[in-house]
């Protein structure tokens, strides 16, 4: 008789188990000459060699389509252990898959730009008003780079910038503090990777979230990089950040041009980046407008409202400028 260790560590092992350990009885009852115990990502598995050694293969081919489409039934289980292919999966255009499977890809031409600029560049600027998906994208890109090998980490960042309400007034420690700026990149992040190894990967630092001001003086090497609300940098910190570019890693910068909340004495890095850096070769600047949004419609209509009022008032004040006229000399 042999003894084999199984280690699943490609995914969560919830999904990899099932609800109520259906996937892994499914299981049991397709190698019914072998003797199994699975606890957390570990199985044992005894019997004949050949079995044990069949059985260790086709949970590495479960493993990997798992991890691939990020979610496993009974006919994928079934399929792969009597050895015949599982149906084909649409992967055309699609960046990963995220929770339960669902495919996470390019949803107008300008996200589609992004996805190829990342490919072609080694930093993106995604310009553009609330809505468009520029995060989303943004991170869906670096999980899948990460997913695929192609980098060892990920960092995601934001400027700490207050917005009404005072950054030393919020209860708790310094990540208490800094949580809720960075809130919105969990959540994208927990939309695309189960939750049990989101945990291994930031417990490890394979995934970083960390405020701006916290980049100074590293080298960002084999990782993609996102700088987040870019809009709300100054010019010291966008040099700064952009100066941290590695080896073998990628930047993506997002923005919104229409939500600055720094001073109005003190300039956008962003904007001042833009200008500076556009034709630089290796650089892309992907520019989404109103029609990219793909939140609920009213926020398009919310955001034409504001522009609206905005143009609004700009002209009302350009009416009541006072006219200067060079005075008479007699």
């Amino acid at each position: 008789m042999n003894e084999r260790i199984v280690i699943v560590d490609g995914i969560d092992p919830q999904t990899f188990y099932g609800v109520n350990n259906c996937n892994i009885n499914l299981i049991r009852n397709l190698f019914p000459k072998l003797r199994m115990a699975a606890r957390g990502n570990v199985i044992k598995v005894i019997g004949e060699e050949s079995e044990t050694g069949l059985f260790e293969r086709k949970i590495k081919e479960i493993e990997a389509y798992a991890a691939k489409y990020n979610k496993l039934t009974e006919d994928v289980i079934i399929d792969i252990i009597k050895g015949e292919p599982p149906k084909n999966v649409n992967t055309e255009g699609v960046i990963i898959f995220g929770q339960s499977g669902r495919p996470i890809a390019p949803r107008n031409a300008n996200q589609a730009k992004m996805v190829q600029s990342f490919a072609q560049n080694d930093l993106t600027f995604a310009l553009g008003p609330a809505g468009t998906g520029k995060t989303y994208i943004a991170i869906a890109l670096a999980v899948a780079a990460l997913k695929n090998k192609q980098v060892k980490r990920i960092i995601l960042s934001r400027p700490a910038v207050e917005a009404g309400e005072k950054l030393g007034f919020l209860p708790g420690d310094m990540k208490d503090k800094i949580d809720p700026y960075l809130r919105p990149l969990y959540d994208a992040l927990e939309d695309m990777i189960p939750a049990v190894k989101l945990k291994e990967y930031m417990e490890s630092d394979t995934i970083q979230i960390a405020p701006l001001a916290f980049m100074r003086g590293r080298t960002l090497n084999d990782a993609v990089i996102i700088l987040d609300e870019a809009q709300n940098t100054t010019k010291h910190q966008m040099k700064m950040f952009l100066t941290r570019l590695g080896v073998n890693a990628k930047m993506i910068v997002t923005g919104d041009a229409t939500q600055i909340d720094l001073p109005r004495s003190v300039q956008s890095g962003l904007m001042q980046a833009l200008k500076i850096l556009r034709g630089v070769n290796g650089i892309g600047i992907i520019e989404y407008v109103k029609k990219d949004i793909v939140r609920h419609p009213l926020v398009q209509r919310i955001v034409d409202a504001y522009e609206a009022k905005e143009k609004s008032v700009d002209d009302e004040f350009e009416a009541n400028m006072p006219v200067h006229r060079q005075a008479d000399s007699k």
